[in-house]
């Protein structure tokens, strides 16, 4: 069996000349016939080169990996039962799903406050995070969710101000942060300001929190979507120019004659910047702690990839040596703006084991009396089911869970139905709700209610595009919940699942789900077999 599909793929806009008849381990037509132009990745390499490395086409899409791996979520299937209720009375009339509290409250003052147990946890200077920021961040707030402003947005910026080395002023940072804090409810949600080695150099989360006011920050180490730093590709010599100035890495060279040359006669259309690897070192992480909590920093969060299990290990350590607020695990292959699409695929440890691994180490930090931080997942969720799986596999220690290309699908579509009505040009798909944002999205008449007529009309539809889908994922878990009888977050636990394989049983420690309640079944069936034997006798 190939958990791996190879040499064809939407995402680099290739694929093979013999679909049918494919040899699995290089992913080759049977037949490589002499003459043909050259559909396949092989072939398109051999007069792209490295533009084939990535997704395509740059600047609207998201990706995530192709690969199939021997276990994931999909493994796990969640149980309900039918005595009783925690965290509400046990009662028909009360215990409804309506009632479940899917609120969330973490940092070390437990200060902060989610409606809902997700967050975005990273989005940053690709062009499909650019173009739909309105709707991410206001249907972040309107929901009383976190988001996260991703790494090298600052340094990516053509209107950012940057002194002896040092950001004091930005125009697409300040404009992320006030969509954001501008609709905030209630004091629900949070604004995250990352950082990777460029922004760390840059001072970009120092600036963040004494201009800005930002009040939660995050310290990068990677994603689950490759082993490398961010990239993403620049259409203008100039722009390429003068981010090499700032010290990023820029290939090919922007200020090399030749290059430009290429560049200006159309042999290639496009730059790469990239960001570079962080060196971890305790001393140096200790330090960068305690220079966040002098500048202003309130709450302090690590995210981590999908890198090999020593180095989860030294994230859980660090988190909670140095008490942090938050630490987020992503898993592999889940999804990014622009990452090298085999690495994509072929590096990792993917979510089920990540996590699973993750819920070990921290288990026994807790044990051990040491500070525990809330956890946060993520890799590849986007609907309740997983929601749910991702809180039991991780229970009692994971909070949250982050999603990152299903909020963006759900801002995007809901921005081109806004589009579409502006332009009276609505699908069919779509018209037979309506022709309105109040007939279309489910959400409108009790959205317009609560913040009012005027703020209602002023919001761009990608954010009702992404906060109706939060409603529909917070209705979805509320049910699951009240079917395994939790009406509250914190009473989520690891039996509310079971492994539907024994290699999932194997990896996660889940029961293996004939295997279920065992000791439970033997107390109802045997403790009545043996009242019926002594009826009998």
């Amino acid at each position: 069996m190939s958990f791996s599909r190879t040499n064809a793929s939407a995402a680099t806009l290739t694929k093979n000349r013999t679909e049918g008849s494919i040899q699995h381990s290089s992913g080759m037509c049977v037949t490589c016939v002499d003459g043909c132009i050259g559909m396949c990745e092989i072939g398109k390499s051999a007069y792209r080169g490295h533009e084939v490395i990535y997704p395509q086409p740059f600047g609207v899409i998201t990706t995530a990996a192709e690969k199939d791996y021997p276990v994931d979520y999909s493994h796990f299937s969640i149980m309900g039962g039918v005595i009783g209720a925690k965290g509400i009375e046990a009662d028909s009339d009360k215990a409804v799903f309506p009632a479940v509290n899917l609120e969330v409250v973490f940092g070390r003052d437990r200060g902060i406050k989610f409606r809902y147990p997700w967050l975005i946890p990273g989005i940053g200077s690709t062009n499909i995070a650019k173009n739909n920021w309105e709707g991410l961040a206001i249907g972040s707030a309107l929901a009383g969710t976190g988001l996260t402003i991703g790494e090298n947005v600052a340094g990516m910026d053509p209107e950012a101000v940057i002194k002896d080395g040092r950001v004091v002023d930005t125009a697409d940072l300040k404009r992320r942060v006030r969509l954001y804090k501008d609709h905030q409810r209630d004091g629900y949600g949070a604004i995250i300001v990352q950082a990777n080695v460029e922004d760390a150099r840059l001072g970009v989360q120092e600036y963040a929190i004494e201009k800005l006011g930002a009040q939660a920050v995050e310290m990068k180490w990677g994603q689950g979507a490759k082993n490398i730093g961010g990239e993403v590709k620049i259409r203008e010599l100039k722009k390429a120019q003068m981010l090499h100035q700032r010290g990023y890495i820029v290939l090919p060279d922007p200020t090399d004659p030749v290059v430009i040359a290429a560049f200006e006669h159309g042999a290639f259309k496009e730059f790469e910047r990239h960001s570079r690897v962080g060196m971890v070192d305790e001393e140096a992480f200790a330090r960068r702690v305690e220079q966040l909590r002098k500048a202003g920093a309130k709450y302090i969060f690590l995210k981590t990839g999908a890198y090999r299990p020593a180095a989860l290990a030294l994230a859980v350590s660090f988190a909670s040596k140095f008490k942090l607020d938050l630490l987020t695990v992503d898993g592999a292959g889940g999804g990014t703006g622009m990452s090298p699409w085999r690495m994509m695929n072929e590096w990792g440890l993917p979510p089920v084991a990540i996590h699973s691994l993750l819920h070990g180490y921290v288990k026994r930090v807790a044990e051990a009396g040491g500070h525990v931080p809330a956890i946060a997942v993520a890799g590849g969720f986007s609907f309740e089911d997983h929601i749910f799986k991702a809180l039991a596999l991780g229970a009692p220690y994971v909070k949250l869970v982050g999603m990152a290309r299903a909020p963006i699908a759900a801002a995007m579509v809901g921005k081109t139905i806004g589009q579409a009505i502006d332009s009276g040009n609505l699908p069919v798909y779509v018209e037979r709700f309506g022709s309105s944002k109040d007939e279309i999205f489910v959400t409108s008449a009790s959205l317009r209610e609560e913040i009012g007529h005027k703020e209602f009309e002023s919001l761009p539809a990608g954010a009702i595009g992404l906060y109706t889908y939060y409603e529909r994922l917070a209705q979805g878990v509320r049910q699951l919940m009240a079917g395994s009888r939790k009406f509250a977050l914190e009473h989520i636990s690891r039996d509310d699942i079971a492994s539907l394989t024994r290699e999932a049983s194997d990896m996660s420690g889940i029961p293996h789900i004939m295997d279920v309640d065992k000791a439970e079944v033997e107390g109802i069936l045997g403790g009545r077999a043996a009242r019926s034997k002594s009826a009998k006798g």
